[in-house]
């Protein structure tokens, strides 16, 4: 009977290996394809942030072609006054 439990410990650790390597397998697969969609996801946003960029400039070039005043306010000036005493 002992040879018979050491033969179902070698059965049971080779299923065992088998069950580990099957989930790891399943495991790398998943993550490639999170991988996949993340880089797929962070190139579509690369595009839509170039299309912006490319509609900022037009507008700026719009904007600059019309002469129209920039809608922020120019920036105040602080009037200098000398220091009292001196000449």
């Amino acid at each position: 009977m002992d040879g018979q439990d050491t033969e179902d410990m070698k059965q049971s650790s080779a299923d065992m290996t088998v069950f580990v390597q099957n989930l790891l397998q399943q495991m790398q697969a998943r993550f490639q394809t999170m991988s996949e969609s993340i880089v797929t996801k962070i190139d579509e946003m690369g595009g839509r942030i170039n299309e912006l960029e490319q509609s900022i400039s037009e507008l700026k070039t719009e904007m600059g072609a019309e002469g129209s005043p920039s809608p922020l306010p120019p920036p105040k000036t602080e009037d200098v006054k000398p220091e009292e005493g001196s000449a």
